[in-house]
């Protein structure tokens, strides 16, 4: 019945000699798509590819220079140095960028899905700067070891971060469950633009050998290319899935204009630096005896919750601890996450809609009122305005049914009223 299905699915197919045959099936504006290369991938994953060649192209030159220099501190060349010594400083160098991956992955392996483009701008400028670090450690004989375990220690980081987050922008590019062929190509092209690095480095070399100040300000050519690349190529994505800054950005759009900014539009104006976040901080999926210790704290908190989720608020630290209920689904999180974001608004300037300017003007003046009446008050406003919020980022062509906000695993249960909700 599958296979019917499927078949039935193709509205016709096309094949090029004795090559294999590609279907085309309707999509749901009416247009025709084509099994195969553009329809089979995100519309940016051209842009993106050019601009991560170019970047990578970069990165194997420097990395000749960084190479080339490391080898000459080992001691390659003279007669004087000692293969012990050059073995012992290797295996340091490897051993501290082994523990430095394990620390990293499990200290921050969980939050490169949530900002893929962040943690890949900053894995390629760590590159960088280890590239540096290793040119510069034959400069000063005395903290090579050092210099050179510091070097490896950041290029091993940059592998944990720079190898998932390239997984993460696999699985958005691929649009036809083809996920091991766009990844397969990527793993070529990269191959093939290293090979032609490799080309041009062995040209390079011999240039440079014999004068470190050229070879230092070829690194720093290569190194400033290697960076407006990859800036390029990370403001080429057009991510559909929204995590916490491209929610900030949509959701105070939408309070401010009535509009909600489509993926395109908002993936263009999400800062890629850190230190542009929503002044409000979020932490969804907390656990429940983090937030209460006696019976009457727990019936404060649920008071006015109909959703499945519990919200606490720290006014004086701008703070929204959320609980999420076991039935919890992607849009409960998104609503939740578009809640602490509508308190951290209430303690910031701008236009806002009616019912939250005048909480504003109550929490911006110092009225005595508990931060738990506040976040029951939002949440009658919310009952109106997400709705509206929830259909215009369905329209607009975000993908709602999931998310990539940083959701912790706790989950809990409490005592509700009948008119709880869940989506």
């Amino acid at each position: 019945m599958a296979d019917g299905a499927s078949l039935e699915a193709r509205l016709c197919s096309e094949q090029y000699g004795s090559g294999a045959a590609r279907g085309c099936c309707a999509a749901v504006d009416g247009s025709l798509q084509w099994e195969g290369f553009p329809d089979s991938v995100s519309p940016d994953y051209l842009p993106y590819q050019l601009w991560d060649s170019v970047q990578a192209f970069a990165s194997s030159l420097s990395g000749s220079l960084a190479t080339h220099a490391v080898l000459l501190g080992l001691g390659v060349g003279d007669a004087k140095a000692s293969v012990s010594a050059a073995t012992a400083t290797w295996l340091v160098k490897d051993s501290t960028g082994m523990l430095g991956r394990i620390i990293f992955a499990w200290w921050k392996g969980s939050k490169l899905d949530c900002n893929a483009k962040h943690w890949r701008l900053f894995a390629d400028i760590l590159n960088d700067v280890a590239m540096f670090l290793e040119i510069m450690a034959p400069v000063y004989p005395i903290c090579f070891t050092m210099i050179v375990c510091i070097s490896n220690l950041a290029k091993c980081i940059v592998s944990v971060a720079g190898g998932a987050t390239r997984a993460a922008l696999t699985m958005h590019q691929a649009r036809r469950n083809n996920m091991a062929d766009v990844s397969a190509k990527d793993s070529s092209q990269e191959t093939l633009v290293n090979l032609a690095g490799l080309l041009v480095s062995l040209l390079m070399l011999p240039l440079v050998s014999g004068c470190p100040s050229f070879s230092l300000g070829c690194f720093f050519l290569f190194t400033a290319l290697h960076i407006y690349a990859n800036y390029r190529a990370v403001r080429a994505l057009v991510i559909e899935t929204l995590n916490e800054g491209r929610l900030w950005l949509v959701l105070k759009h939408f309070l401010q204009r009535g509009e909600v900014l489509g993926p395109t539009s908002a993936n263009r104006m999400e800062p890629l630096w850190t230190g542009f976040w929503p002044s409000v901080s979020l932490s969804l999926g907390v656990p429940l005896h983090c937030l209460i210790s006696s019976v009457s704290e727990l019936q404060q908190l649920v008071e006015g919750h109909q959703e499945p989720y519990l919200l606490r608020w720290n006014q004086s630290q701008n703070q929204v601890q959320v609980v999420l209920s076991q039935m919890a689904g992607p849009e409960t999180v998104l609503r939740a996450a578009t809640h602490g974001l509508v308190l951290g608004a209430l303690r910031r300037d701008g236009p806002l809609p009616r019912e939250l300017e005048e909480l504003r003007n109550q929490v911006q003046a110092g009225l005595a009122k508990e931060s738990w009446v506040i976040v029951r008050e939002t949440h009658h406003v919310l009952d109106k305005l997400f709705p509206k919020f929830l259909k215009g980022l369905q329209d607009a062509g975000w993908k709602t049914e999931k998310h990539q906000l940083e959701v912790d695993e706790w989950r809990a249960t409490w005592l509700l009223s009948p008119e709880k909700k869940f989506l």
